[in-house]
Order: C-alpha cells, then structure tokens, then sequence
C-alpha cells in the first residue's frame, strides 16, 4: 500500500481509514489480533518461546507494548493489543525490545517461534461497549475465569441493521431480567473473513461455563428462547469454539 501511487489504492486507505475512525469511539475499542495456528507437535516449544518473549519484555520493563493471549481448542493462539488507529498495527512494536536484548539475540527467539507454525494471520475486531452486557463494568480478564466460550454469529453485509437490533433486543432482555451471566461483544473489523459478532463468555471451567448457561436459560424463560430463536433465524451461519486465557503469557507494562 505505501509503494502505491495509483489513485484507486490511495483513495482505498483513505476509505477503509475514515471508517475505522468513525468505529473507533467511545463506545468502541479496536484490537489488532495476531493470531498463530501452531502445530500440534510444537505447541511446547512455542509456548516456551512465547513465555521467554515475556520474560525479557518484563525484565527490560517496555512500556510501548500490551498484549493479552488467548489459545483456543484447536491450537489458535491469538495476541490482542489496543491500538487507537491503523497506523499502530504498521508500528515497530519490538523495536525497544530489539535494541534491549540485541538484535541477533531477539531475531533468534523469533526464528524458534517461526518454526511452530505454518500459518499466522493479523486482523481487526472491535470490541462494541454497548452491545456487550457487563453491568460492573466491561473487562476482558477476569480473576480466576480463564475459559472461553466464543460465539461466532455469522451475517451477510445486506443484513447487517437487522442483525444489530437484534443484538441490542438479547441485551435489553438481559438487562430486564437482571441476567447473572455477562459477556463481551467483538465486531468482525479489517481482515476478517467476512462479517460476524463474537460474543466471549468467560467461567472457570467448562462445567462452571455449562451450570451458568442452564441458570440463565431458566431464569430468562421463554421470551429469551423466542428473542435468541429470531436472531438466529438472520444469520447466515453460526459456530462455537472454546479458548483460555494465557495470563503467563501476556504482557502488561509495569
């Protein structure tokens, strides 16, 4: 995109940007997501790497760097980092680290990285404040519950209003029923593979995760089953997965 001088890909950044910014508010923060399908049989070796990663950014102490990590059933492990625009996700963002450790000696870390995996990726979600129903207060970690449910809701562009009213109609009903169980709502953002809300759920386990599915279900009664029934019923696909959070291998600065 840099090395563009036609006026096609120019006038492109300049639209994808301006829609970023317009998505980018208060009730919105974006996330770049770099995600790494690792092997199976390399999933000790990347995790001791990823946690060496770590170890050095908290010994040097780096400020310009903050990551939470999340691995998912299937071997997909995905950095998330708050950026304000596009232009952070074009950031050196191991720069300092680089110039702490050596150059050589950081090049090599990653190298033993690389060999875990064949595929990586890098995309955009957005966390949307205002349809995600947390009524403390919205936080991704949350102290002792580090399994994941992912919701994927899959929708197509022509259907995109509906789906969002329909969205916002499961957290009134929520929040009329003074629901117990809360969640966070992602937007599918720059580089997905089409458009859907991920809905995250987090419990300490999988069995903790199933107890407060079947109190909520039972509390919210039938009007939940015919909201959730109608919002199913305008999408054009649906998938679960289920995750952990990685704190031993995130990073916050000191």
């Amino acid at each position: 995109m840099k090395t563009q001088t036609s006026i096609f890909p120019n006038l492109l950044v300049m639209f994808l940007f301006m829609g970023f910014l317009n998505a980018q508010n208060e009730s919105s923060q974006a996330f770049w997501v770099h995600e790494d399908v690792v092997k199976p049989s390399m999933i000790g070796q990347y995790e001791a790497t990823c946690k060496e990663l770590t170890d050095n950014m908290k010994k040097y102490n780096i400020q310009d760097f903050n990551v939470i990590v999340s691995n998912t059933i299937d071997n997909r492990y995905q950095w998330l980092s708050p950026i304000d625009n596009m232009a952070d996700i074009d950031k050196p963002i191991f720069k300092t680290l680089a110039e702490k450790m050596g150059e050589d000696t950081m090049g090599a870390l990653f190298d033993r990285m690389d060999k875990c995996y064949d595929i990586e990726q890098n995309f955009v979600l957005h966390l949307d404040k205002e349809l995600s129903y947390m009524p403390g207060g919205i936080t991704q970690t949350i102290e002792g519950q580090n399994y994941r449910k992912l919701h994927y809701f899959h929708y197509t562009p022509g259907n995109r209003a509906a789906v969002k009213k329909k969205v916002q109609a499961i957290k009134n009903l929520f929040e009329s029923k003074g629901s117990k169980l809360h969640y966070r709502v992602y937007r599918s953002g720059f580089g997905t593979r089409g458009e859907f809300y991920l809905v995250a759920i987090a419990a300490e386990s999988a069995g903790d995760y199933a107890h407060k599915i079947t109190e909520n279900n039972k509390m919210m009664g039938e009007e939940w089953v015919s909201t959730y029934n109608d919002f199913i019923s305008s999408l054009e696909k649906y998938e679960a997965i289920e995750a952990r959070m990685r704190p031993d291998m995130g990073y916050s600065p000191q």
